[in-house]
């Protein structure tokens, strides 16, 4: 009795402090395009912008609750310490559950900057009685619908040439029923430029959680991510970037259901995650239609695949072809058995195809997969201990190859963490559904050391970087032999008070290559170079206007030829007035050749996400206009404009524009019920 009498004493004290102070905690509507720009500065090609960004929607969607949250949970919020995670349980286990958000001011080690970057993702459930718990639940916190248009008003060589069988209106619905950690039913539609089906893609959900011992329950379409990601990974991690600790580990965060629009890529199926006592055991099903090449061998009738698509594109008469030509199917599952401090996990994934895979007959293809089946199995581990996490997972697929991976973060002060990962992907390792942290784009034929550190040198001052070295011991695409490379980078990021924050960050990167215009069968390598600097700014004028500005410089060069150089003036302007808000953009861009383009965020409608490559000579505009109509209906309307003076195209291929310039519409509506 007396500690809760302390703790609502305590909880007053902060009560007032919190009124009298002026400052005032409230849940945010979500800024997505922030975060991005806070935790990948630097854009690549490499980076999976759109999936990024839905893994952090569906995080927004499904607010950990802190008064149930698990040292797991805690951890996909990767912008929180290892020190702030214990600080955060501790003060649970010493004064209980927490009354409300506001009470987060008095958790050790938390400062309000970092509330603020944790309340969108977070929410506190009542502890009063059960009735309040009932409304609570009872209650529907999600209920929506989107649908957007979107058009290109120049004709691209696809329709000119009557090669598209579709219209060029691109058309996207999206549905979502859901209460949090209760359950959720949903779909998401796509039609792209050029395809003829209005629902051409179609993805949908329905889940259940926390009923029993169902702790979680999908039928649909799905992902799912256990130990670091070598067999089970839902994409839920940014990769290297400006958060170079955190962003190294991945969580186990379980079955997810699969809302983004990247086709082919997700589990369709049913997978429930049952719970007894301290042990959790997931099982899946899946059958997929795949899109894929398909040929026959001249001694052979068997038809076979040699490449799956992943485009999603059915434009063509080609593309249609395509379309669904095999059936995959998958079972699997993972069993966690949860101490706390202590996770162990085993996962095991078989995939059958319906044909022989068997890519062409490339010399860098000798160690890709063939066959019909694939079995992958393996465990994973994670063990806290005071301010350091370990973790490591190992797995075997059927051919024999290992992939493993492991590493630790660690706090190792209140103003210094340190990250340090290493991994192995064997050249013959076959996984479908792994994504661990890598170099490339595949876990396969990589090895590689990284290490990170971020350092708060006084409130409002970081300074943050990473070194990789990595190696590819087999042959690559474009790269005849085995070969290697590193990349840096180096960040430092000043935010003095709430209007105004700058950072400036640098990136170098060297990989060998293939030497161009080289006329023999096998070519020699040469090394290659690549270096990014971008300094950005952002100032806040009277509560309503946001000015951003970015100054960013590429250059690219290969050993024995000449350095080709890249640069982009952006100025953003964002104002809101009541409930209109609208977002520009000009951008000036210069650069020499693609091999020095630039990628540059660019904001967009709820739910969409944009990253062109500047290259060549031109400018960029575009501007976002949102209203709210009524508490029902919210409008968005985006127009971009691109204009080159250095070529008289845009494009390539069948989406190559006619001439040097690109007007881009976008309308969308959001009902909330």
């Amino acid at each position: 009795m007396r500690n809760y009498t302390i703790k609502y004493f305590f909880w007053y004290l902060i009560f007032l402090i919190k009124f009298s102070s002026g400052q005032t905690i409230l849940k945010p509507e979500i800024n997505l395009d922030e975060f991005i720009l806070k935790i990948t500065p630097i854009q690549t090609e490499d980076g999976n912008y759109e999936d990024l960004y839905e893994n952090l929607f569906t995080l927004y969607q499904n607010p950990i609750d802190l008064n149930r949250a698990s040292l797991d949970q805690l951890r996909t919020l990767f912008f929180l310490s290892e020190i702030q995670i214990n600080s955060i349980l501790n003060h649970f286990e010493k004064f209980g559950p927490i009354l409300s958000i506001y009470e987060l001011q008095a958790i050790e080690n938390l400062t309000l900057d970092d509330i603020k970057n944790i309340l969108p993702f977070v929410t506190v459930s009542s502890v009063f009685n059960a009735s309040s718990l009932k409304s609570i639940k009872n209650k529907i916190t999600e209920h929506y619908f989107v649908l957007r248009t979107d058009k290109v008003f120049e004709q691209s060589k696809g329709f000119r040439e009557e090669k598209y069988v579709g219209s060029p209106q691109k058309y996207y619905a999206r549905y979502r029923l859901a209460h949090s950690k209760d359950f959720s039913l949903g779909f998401v539609t796509e039609k792209d430029p050029g395809e003829s089906n209005f629902l051409d893609y179609f993805a949908f959900h329905v889940q259940v959680q926390n009923k029993g011992k169902i702790k979680n329950l999908i039928v649909g379409d799905y992902l799912m991510q256990f130990g670091q990601g070598l067999i089970f990974s839902a994409g839920f991690a940014p990769g290297k970037g400006s958060e170079p600790v955190f962003s190294t580990r991945r969580s186990n965060i379980g079955i997810r259901p699969y809302n983004s629009v990247l086709e082919n890529g997700s589990l369709r199926g049913t997978a429930i995650t049952i719970k007894n006592k301290k042990i959790e055991y997931t099982f899946m099903v899946s059958s997929n239609k795949r899109d894929a090449t398909t040929d026959t061998k001249d001694d052979d009738r068997e038809e076979f695949f040699s490449a799956i698509q992943t485009s999603g594109f059915h434009r063509t008469l080609t593309e249609i072809a395509n379309r669904n030509s095999i059936v995959e199917q998958n079972i699997g599952g993972n069993i966690l058995y949860n101490l706390g401090t202590i996770q162990v996990g085993f996962s095991s994934l078989g995939t059958f195809f319906d044909k022989p895979f068997e890519k062409r007959a490339f010399p860098y293809n000798a160690n890709e997969f063939i066959g019909k089946t694939n079995l992958i199995i393996g465990p994973n581990a994670s063990i806290s201990w005071q301010n350091f996490n370990f973790f490591g997972e190992i797995a075997r697929s059927s051919s024999g190859g290992i992939g493993y991976i492991g590493g630790l973060v660690a706090s190792l002060n209140s103003k210094t963490e340190w990250a340090l990962n290493f991994r192995n992907y064997q050249k013959d390792f076959h996984t479908f559904y792994g994504s661990a942290f890598s170099e490339s784009s595949r876990t396969i034929n990589e090895k590689g050391v990284y290490t990170g550190l971020k350092y708060t040198i006084k409130k409002g001052l970081v300074v943050s970087g990473f070194y990789d070295s990595f190696q590819f011991p087999w042959l690559k695409f474009s790269v005849d032999g085995p070969s290697s490379g590193f990349d840096y980078q180096l960040r430092i990021a000043f935010q003095p008070n709430k209007i105004f924050n700058q950072y400036i960050a640098f990136h170098y990167e060297e990989k060998e290559k293939n030497l161009p215009n080289n006329t023999s069968k096998l070519n020699s390598l040469a090394n290659s170079s690549r270096q990014n600097l971008v300094l950005g700014t952002e100032f806040i004028l009277n509560n309503t206007i946001k000015l951003q500005n970015k100054i960013q410089y590429n250059n690219f060069q290969i050993e024995g030829n000449k350095k080709s150089n890249g640069f982009a003036l952006i100025q953003d302007v964002e104002s809101k007035f009541n409930k209109i808000s609208i977002k520009t953009r000009i951008a000036y861009f210069n650069t020499q050749n693609y091999e020095s383009r630039i990628y540059a965020y660019e904001n967009d409608v709820l739910y969409a996400v944009s990253f062109p490559a500047y290259y060549g000579k031109g400018m960029r505009y575009y501007a976002i206009f949102k209203t709210s109509i009524s508490n029902h209906l919210d409008i968005w309307l985006r127009w971009s404009h691109t204009n080159v003076s250095d070529r008289e195209f845009l494009g390539s291929g069948n989406d190559q524009l006619s001439g040097n310039q690109k007007n881009d519409l976008k309308v969308q509506l959001k009902l909330n019920f």
